[in-house]
């Protein structure tokens, strides 16, 4: 049971992330009410929103690709009763460097340290993935 509490810190974090986006574009959507249609497409929109409200926006779309992937790993584990402490260890290091890995992103950005946060967030995964496929071999 406790390799689903690092899930719900993602899932947590992903929630603070979408206030983040509903409290950035709120008062656009209430200041152009009724004159949205120019922000059909997020294309055509994104190129003129300010760079912070743009951090925003990718960091919630990151926060939606490869946490995905977290998820149904840690539920797998779960199911198959297959988690231990170094999985959980490694599930809560994932949901950590996703955490700094949005603060980077919402505040300086900068992409040397996110990319950092990435590339280890996502051998956690890997980690976590190959011990489980370890079992079939």
């Amino acid at each position: 049971m406790e390799i689903l509490y690092p899930m719900f810190g993602m899932i947590a974090l992903s929630g603070i992330i979408a206030t983040f986006l509903l409290a950035s574009r709120m008062p656009v959507i209430i200041k152009m009410w009724g004159n949205l249609q120019h922000a059909k497409h997020a294309d055509v929109l994104r190129p003129h929103l300010p760079t912070r409200m743009r951090y925003i926006t990718d960091n919630y779309n990151h926060i939606f690709e490869q946490p995905t992937l977290f998820y149904a790993v840690v539920v797998y584990l779960f199911l198959m009763q297959h988690t231990d402490e170094t999985h959980i260890i490694l599930a809560w290091v994932f949901v950590c460097l996703r955490a700094v890995h949005s603060v980077i992103q919402l505040s300086n950005n900068n992409v040397t340290w996110r990319a950092t946060c990435f590339a280890a967030s996502t051998c956690c995964l890997i980690i976590m993935i190959a011990r489980e496929a370890a079992l079939f071999i």
